[in-house]
């Protein structure tokens, strides 16, 4: 970086324990320790001796494993009325001169489009891990009373091994949309959907409004879910398929499991505590052989309740 101002101004928007600045005068150099020790954002200024930004930042998103990279580019008007849009490949622009208060916010804001970006789920485009985790967290912390229900289907498998991977993605779609819309519809504040792979999926609402949702989301997927299947087997009600000694294997239309645990005055203080309650209740719902929740209610001295 050769403006040494902008540097400055940079360094200064944080206390040095929470950020860690290392500024390279060079393209060339810069690039060598993004290669070697990747950081989680890199700032370019558009003038550099060698090398220019928009070449700097060319080169670092030609690499597939650094493409992750938040990347801001710091340039004047008159720089970017002479580039070609095409050329821009950068998670943010910050434009010269700029107030200590625009860099701060255009750093946050670019950092978090970038890590939304990277956690939300390449199917679904619903919230991943990380963002499941910290709204799990953030619930928690403000001491929020919250019901987190894991949502997942049955013998999704054997479905994908008769009709595909394409169709079955066409079925977690669909689920995705069900558990969105009726999550939205409840209006309700906390509200969350986030999607943990595969045929997973998570969502949080208030606890007296997780059984309304249940009830609606199993409903409508099996509703829907037997469009998903060829004539012939929706009409049977079931696939057939062969294991390796030829015995026949039946397995009937897809159904939902949901379990829901209950997080009331504080029960839980980590989310990976209420996760691992989740599992145990996912098991009594998947002893069905239909679409089911499961609410635990133990905490309010009562057994864990099924509904279909």
């Amino acid at each position: 970086m050769q403006n040494e101002e902008l540097a400055d101004s940079l360094q200064s928007l944080w206390p040095s324990d929470q950020i860690d600045w290392i500024t390279f005068s060079s393209g060339h150099f810069a690039l060598d320790r993004i290669f070697s020790d990747p950081p989680d954002m890199v700032i370019v200024e558009q003038f550099l001796p060698e090398i220019n930004g928009v070449e700097v930042l060319r080169m670092l998103r030609a690499e597939n494993i650094y493409r992750q990279i938040c990347a801001i580019l710091v340039a004047n008007d008159e720089y970017l009325s002479a580039l070609p849009s095409s050329d821009l490949n950068v998670d943010e622009l910050v434009i010269l001169p700029a107030s200590a208060d625009e860099l701060r916010m255009r750093m946050v804001l670019a950092l978090r489009r970038t890590t939304v970006t990277l956690d939300a789920n390449p199917l679904t485009y619903l919230p991943g891990n990380t963002s499941i985790n910290n709204a799990v967290q953030r619930f928690i912390a403000s001491r929020t009373d919250f019901a987190l229900a894991y949502a997942d289907l049955d013998n999704f498998k054997p479905f994908n091994d008769r009709y595909g991977f394409s169709r079955g993605d066409e079925v977690l779609l669909m689920l995705s949309r069900v558990i969105a819309n009726i999550v939205n519809m409840q209006h309700c504040d906390p509200s969350f959907v986030g999607h943990v792979g595969g045929d997973d999926f998570v969502f949080i609402l208030p606890p007296d409004a997780v059984e309304n949702a249940c009830k609606r989301i199993v409903n409508d997927f099996d509703a829907i879910v037997p469009n998903f299947y060829d004539p012939e087997d929706r009409a049977r009600g079931h696939i057939a398929s062969w294991d390796r000694q030829g015995q026949q294997l039946v397995f009937p239309i897809l159904s939902i499991s949901i379990a829901v645990v209950l997080n009331i005055n504080a029960r839980y203080a980590r989310y990976v505590e209420i996760a691992h309650e989740a599992g145990q209740i996912k098991k009594i719902a998947k002893a069905s052989q239909e679409s089911t929740y499961v609410i635990d209610r133990r905490q309010n001295g009562q057994s864990a309740q099924s509904r279909h």
